[in-house]
């Protein structure tokens, strides 16, 4: 009689052991994540608006520098996964780009 709950007890603590390495992991995106394709249209001359109808919103734009922009995207594949990170700064001249530098950038 008392062996039966142990049983039980025992069946299903080892069903949860084993299924728990069959969860899904899912992959953690933040920043801007810019298509390879979107990058290829960016080009030297274009208007500040022009550049953020493309790309969307900078990450981040410095308060001290207003004139360089900062686009950031990092993504983590599951749980213990890789991570990948990307950066590119965008420097502005008279509201034209002039400067792509970084992970991004365009070929």
């Amino acid at each position: 009689m008392i062996l039966r709950p142990l049983k039980t007890a025992f069946a299903i603590g080892i069903a949860i052991i084993a299924l728990s390495g069959c969860l899904y992991r899912m992959e953690i995106r933040q920043g801007n994540h810019i298509e390879e394709s979107t990058l290829q249209q960016l080009e030297i001359g274009m208007s500040k608006k022009q550049v953020q109808f493309l790309l969307g919103t900078p990450a981040i734009v410095d308060l001290y520098q207003p004139d360089t922009w900062h686009y950031v995207f990092s993504i983590k594949h599951g749980a213990e996964g890789d991570s990948e990170q990307r950066s590119m700064s965008l420097g502005f001249t008279d509201d034209q780009l002039t400067t792509i530098d970084g992970d991004f950038s365009p070929g």
